[in-house]
């Protein structure tokens, strides 16, 4: 093929579609006249103009369909005898006699299809007499277009069974002959392309190849439309002969299209049937082709097959489907030494899927493929490359998209080691996927076995890894650690001591994260060891010897190391609340020394660790809510904490946060539901301090021109008055609620303040219980609004 512009390209097709026109204007006078010489003489010189060689394969295609045009219209002459008066015998002969070979062809195939659909002759005889005379074109595109145009004329006229032209059984097999005949010579001539023109324009002239392959492949589409080609001759004639010539052609675009064309032209049923013999042929095509996909795409078929009917799965057994395709795929790798990483672990999700679908309860066969990956993979520490390391996450995510259960997955042995192949950035992605899938699937992981081989599946999120330097955005950083939290809650077991060697393991492989990951991870550990405790309340026993069964104590001395370690980050704040929560379930658990313990930590970290004002507000308020639904301490151990609680907020910043704080110290005195814990003087007092705090900031505020807080202040105590007047505290009197009525109009008077609302709500709700009768009433009544 020589090295032609384009502009001189279209001249050419344009001169040579001109000439095809200027001889088809004669020949359609010939044609209505009758005129079979004239007819013969103008289609020859029609035909001459595909005898070019200027053209490029998809010029020539242009050329060619106009030509084709004109010989349909040839033909429908050449079948009305009457018209022309020439036996179809004679006309075949006569044709023969054209000057050219290349037109006496295309003539000699249009009469021959008068000829065959005439009966006059066995359709065979003329097949192979036509498929044999084709042999005089060996040009690579002027031959491949004729034999194209042979293989199209001849379609409707081949012997099969219930067909016009002698089908049956035993003729099925000439039609074969002929197909097989004209594709094998399509392909060398398809194949000759690549020598035509100089070197440097190979590209272009694989491109133009790859646009007429399919004047190739139509020729297994037409045999594997033909009914009479059973599984047996498919598997005795048709497979062997073209696989001979995909393996002999050495050309790695011819044998990648043939054997994709062979995958998708013929039964899934056939391709199981003979999976060995169309196997065999993979190891054997150039080191070049891209012989995966093909692979690919035959264990994509096989296994949508396999799910389409029940039945289907007990031929796969029977012909040992997955093993032979794992040794295939094996083979290739060998074979194709300089195939690169993507290559093959392409091939191996592939193998993977088509595991799953078919095979999906041997987990054995699903751990094999991860482990012939491990393999492949054994020379390459992390993987670089984007592209193989998006097929491994693709190899890594099918367990868990088929199962819906990350049990399944840990119980593979080489998940991990595959996971290992990864960048640490993909690592991480791989976790949060695994996360996820829990997640979803809403999945319990309840042995300490699995927990720790999930644990090192994730381990990307729980610690650097090794040669990690990238710095990670704060908001990837918070996500992945939320997703770990989130995990910790899905690991559980009702038998308290492997619930316990879940914990440990956890415990461990978090501590080995660094303390930067503490504070997101451990309050989830926390509440699991606690709801542990809650589970196990009421069990007693000492910490004995090594091998201990879970108890209450020896859970409560795990939390105390968790809780140390989490406000060594330091992160105190967290760390109280945490304490606290553990002192709630020792008391739960009648454990007043651990309780006390927890309290204890409690205070040491708000004195030496908390110093911001806020955040001392805060952790008082924890603190009181926490100690009052204490009821496991002693009378002397209540009163210490007590009264270092009431001593912590009275020492608070801000007027306004001490005065909240003391009154609500008076809950610590006043417990519903608790037998002596009503100490109402306690409560007066702490009352009383509450009012002098508000009136000192009152008094402040004056000077600041602002008494809108500290009127808040004061209505806010009178609600804490009326509560404990309500509950029957006796030193809570009517006298004095009023008293405190007065002083808020008083106050509310000289400083001209508008009226408060939250004054009005609760002068209404005074004006509700004196008028709802009753015991309740009658102890209101005496207050005046």
């Amino acid at each position: 093929m020589l090295l032609i512009g384009a502009e001189d390209e279209e001249k050419w097709l344009a001169e040579g579609i001109a000439g095809i026109q200027h001889n088809a204007f004669y020949l359609h006078r010939a044609l209505d006249s009758n005129n079979l010489r004239d007819a013969l003489k103008y289609s020859a010189q029609m035909l001459s103009e595909l005898r070019t060689s200027k053209l490029s394969p998809q010029k020539y295609y242009e050329l060619y369909m106009r030509a084709f045009d004109e010989l349909r219209i040839l033909e429908m002459f050449f079948k009305d005898e009457s018209k022309h008066g020439v036996s179809v015998v004679d006309l075949y002969e006569l044709v023969q006699h054209a000057g050219n070979i290349l037109p006496r062809l295309y003539l000699l195939c249009t009469v021959g299809s008068v000829y065959i659909k005439s009966k006059e002759a066995p359709a065979k005889e003329l097949l192979q007499d036509l498929v044999e005379m084709c042999h005089g074109v060996q040009h690579p595109i002027r031959g491949l277009f004729l034999r194209s145009y042979l293989a199209q004329i001849s379609r409707d006229k081949l012997l099969d069974i219930g067909s016009d032209y002698e089908g049956d059984a035993e003729t099925v097999m000439d039609a074969v002959e002929f197909i097989l005949e004209n594709f094998t010579e399509m392909n060398k001539l398809w194949v000759r392309m690549q020598l035509e023109g100089p070197g440097r324009v190979r590209e272009k002239r694989e491109k133009e190849r790859s646009a007429l392959q399919e004047l190739v492949g139509k020729n297994l589409h037409v045999l594997s439309q033909i009914e009479g080609v059973d599984l047996e001759i498919y598997k005795e004639t048709v497979l062997p002969r073209v696989l001979e010539q995909v393996v002999n052609c050495k050309d790695d675009l011819s044998q990648y299209y043939l054997m994709d064309c062979i995958i998708q032209v013929f039964p899934d049923e056939y391709h199981l049937q003979t999976l060995e013999m169309l196997l065999a042929a993979f190891p054997q095509v150039q080191p070049t082709v891209d012989i995966k996909t093909v692979l690919s795409r035959l264990m994509d078929r096989l296994s949508k097959y396999a799910a389409s009917s029940a039945d289907v799965l007990t031929e796969f057994l029977q012909v040992e489907a997955f093993t032979k395709l794992s040794n295939a795929i094996e083979k290739v790798i060998k074979m194709q030494v300089d195939m690169p990483a993507v290559g093959a672990i392409t091939l191996y999700v592939s193998l993977l899927t088509f595991t799953l679908r078919v095979h999906p309860d041997r987990l054995d066969y699903v751990d094999q493929v991860l482990g012939a990956c491990v393999k492949k993979l054994s020379s390459i520490p992390k993987l670089e490359d984007r592209w193989a390391t998006k097929q491994l996450v693709a190899l890594l995510s099918a367990p868990l998209e088929k199962y819906n259960d990350t049990v399944t997955a840990l119980t593979l042995s080489n998940y991990p080691r595959v996971m290992d192949h990864l960048d640490n950035g993909t690592n991480k992605v791989m976790a949060m996927v695994i996360i996820e899938s829990i997640m979803k699937n809403n999945t319990c992981i309840s042995t300490a076995d699995k927990v720790e081989v999930l644990f090192e599946l994730i381990k990307g999120l729980i610690k650097d890894l090794d040669g990690a330097t990238d710095e990670l955005d704060e908001e990837d950083f918070k996500d992945e650690q939320n997703s770990v939290a989130k995990l910790i809650h899905m690991l559980y077991n009702n038998e308290p001591e492997e619930m316990l060697k879940i914990i440990c393991i956890v415990w461990k492989h978090i501590m080995a994260g660094g303390p930067k990951r503490l504070p997101f991870t451990v309050p989830s550990l926390v509440f699991s060891a606690l709801r542990l405790v809650r589970q196990m309340q009421g069990q007693e026993g000492d910490i004995v010897g090594e091998e201990v069964p879970a108890t209450p104590k020896k859970i409560f001395q795990l939390l105390s190391q968790m809780i140390e370690a989490l406000s060594a980050v330091p992160s105190p704040e967290l760390a109280l609340r945490l304490y606290l929560q553990c002192a709630k379930a020792a008391n739960g658990c009648d454990l007043e020394y651990v309780a006390y313990e927890f309290f204890t930590q409690v205070f040491v970290l708000y004195e030496e660790e908390i110093a911001n004002s806020k955040a001392q507000v805060t952790a008082i308020h924890l603190i009181i809510g926490a100690l009052q639904r204490m009821n496991v301490f002693n009378v002397e151990n209540r009163d210490t904490l007590t009264h270092k609680t009431t001593g912590y907020s009275a020492r608070l910043l801000k007027k306004p946060d001490q005065c909240r704080a003391v009154y609500a110290c008076s809950h610590l005195f006043w417990v519903d539901g608790q037998d002596g814990i009503r100490d109402g003087e306690r409560v007066l007092l702490c009352l009383k301090r509450a009012l002098r705090i508000a009136n000192a900031a009152q008094q402040m505020a004056s000077i600041a021109r602002d008494s809108s807080g500290p009127l808040t202040l004061f209505v806010e105590i009178l609600n804490k008055y009326l509560y404990y007047f309500e509950k029957g505290n006796k030193q809570i009197t009517a006298a004095a609620i009023q008293h405190l009525i007065e002083l808020i109009n008083t106050e509310m008077q000289s400083d001209s303040a508008t009226s408060d609302a939250f004054l009005a709500s609760t002068l209404r709700y005074i004006q509700f219980q004196k008028q709802r009768g009753g015991v309740m009433g009658a102890k209101f009544e005496s207050i005046k609004l």
